[in-house]
Formats: structure tokens, C-alpha cells, sequence
């Protein structure tokens, strides 16, 4: 009993040791990665790009409703992160696991961000920690409003829209500000999956994804049931 107790044991540490020296080796690699995408050119000089395109629509434009179906779509922790969500990459492995194939990423906003301005949508592991690698840089660097403006003026929102101006122009007719709490949730939606939510090739599907942002506001408290019901009834 005591050799296999001693056998069982020396695979146990055998295999933590294996697992973290895997780890380590595209944790080296994702870093490598980031010093050269940023080398080329730093956080900075990106936001500096974004922010003077003609279409930029700062943070303090944003319709409020707009930021909070955002956050409650894509990263409800993101005020309390530093760029990395320990919490939201466990659930999102969890419901992995439950689903048996990768069904949610659990990303953060700022890892988004990383990820469309410097990488491809390769899902490498080294690609991811060079996105969190990156995520950090731009945590050290900017506000959180900064860090949201960012990104929501730099995202695809189906039908060759990018960025929220173009969003609410191309589907609405309208500017940011003049959007209306439903079309806010909307537009909140479709960038998880632009190409299967977009109103244009897809309004139910885009509906389908508005009732689960508007769920998700009620979770977070943004808003309650009865709103919710009402803004679905009222469009």
C-alpha cells in the first residue's frame, strides 16, 4: 500500500510539474509576442490613431444605458479588473467543460481591445497570454473610460460597420447620443458574434442576443424585469 501510495504521489507532483513548466514555456512565448507587437508600436501611439480618426466618439458621448449593456454583455467585472479576470476565466471554463467544447472565452474588454489592435483571432495560448501581457499594458496606461472608448470605437459590428459611430449610422440612421436604450442594447449585442447577430442579415438571431443583454443589465442591476419586458414589447 505504501509503494503505491508513493507511486500515486510521484505522478501527482510529476504531472503539477509538467503543467507548469508547459505554462511557462507560452507564457515566454506570449511574452515575447507582446514585446514585439508593442515594440512596433506601443499602446500609446494605437490610442493616439483611434482617438484622432474623424468618427471617434469619445466616452463622455456614449449614451450611459450603451456603456452599461455593454459592460453586462461582455465584462461585468470590468470597473474591479486589472485587465485579467481570474473569476470570469474559471466560470468560463466550467461551462467548457459542462458543454464539452469551448462555448465562452471570458475575455475582458481590455483583453479584447489587446486582442483586435495587435493579434489575430487564433486561439494559440501563447495568442492569449500575449493578449493578457497587453491587457496589463493598457490597464497601467489609461482609464477605465479610456480603455472602454477604445474599444467600442474599434470593434465590428457586422454588415462592414467598425465602431460605434458607424454602428449606429449604418443600422440606425443615427448618431451615438441620439440612440435609444433599446438600440443601445442592441448595438451592445452584436459584437459577440457580428456575423451571426447582424440586423442585417440576422435580425432574429440580434433579437435573440438583445434578450440576453437585457437579462444580463437585470443580473447587474442596471435595470428590472419590468423594463426589460417593456423595452422588448415597446419594439
Amino acid at each position: 500500500m505504501k509503494k503505491l501510495f508513493k507511486f500515486l504521489l510521484t505522478i501527482f507532483i510529476l504531472a503539477i510539474l509538467s503543467g507548469t513548466v508547459f505554462v511557462t514555456v507560452y507564457a515566454a512565448k506570449g511574452y515575447t509576442m507582446y514585446i514585439e507587437a508593442t515594440g512596433k508600436c506601443s499602446v500609446e501611439t494605437k490610442a493616439e490613431e483611434i482617438q484622432g480618426a474623424e468618427n471617434f466618439v469619445a466616452y463622455d458621448e456614449l449614451p450611459e444605458f450603451y456603456v452599461k449593456a455593454v459592460i453586462a454583455a461582455e465584462d461585468r467585472r470590468f470597473e474591479k479588473h486589472g485587465g485579467v479576470d481570474p473569476i470570469a476565466l474559471g466560470r468560463a471554463l466550467i461551462h467548457d467543460i459542462q458543454a464539452g467544447a469551448p462555448v465562452e472565452g471570458g475575455s475582458t474588454i481590455t483583453q479584447q481591445l489587446a486582442k483586435n489592435l495587435y493579434y489575430t483571432q487564433e486561439k494559440k495560448l501563447e495568442r492569449k497570454f500575449a493578449e493578457a501581457f497587453t491587457a496589463f499594458e493598457f490597464e497601467k496606461k489609461f482609464t477605465k473610460s479610456e480603455i472602454f472608448e477604445l474599444y467600442v470605437n474599434t470593434i465590428y459590428f457586422g454588415s462592414n460597420y467598425y465602431g460605434i459611430s458607424e454602428a449606429a449610422q449604418g443600422y440606425y440612421g443615427a448618431e451615438v447620443s441620439e440612440l435609444t436604450e433599446y438600440e443601445c442594447a442592441m448595438l451592445a449585442g452584436i459584437p459577440n458574434a457580428p456575423s451571426a447577430y447582424s440586423l442585417d442579415t440576422s435580425p432574429d438571431l440580434a433579437e435573440q442576443r438583445l434578450v440576453q443583454v437585457l437579462d444580463n443589465m437585470v443580473e447587474n442591476e442596471d435595470i428590472d424585469a419590468v423594463k426589460a419586458k417593456s423595452l422588448i414589447a415597446d419594439n
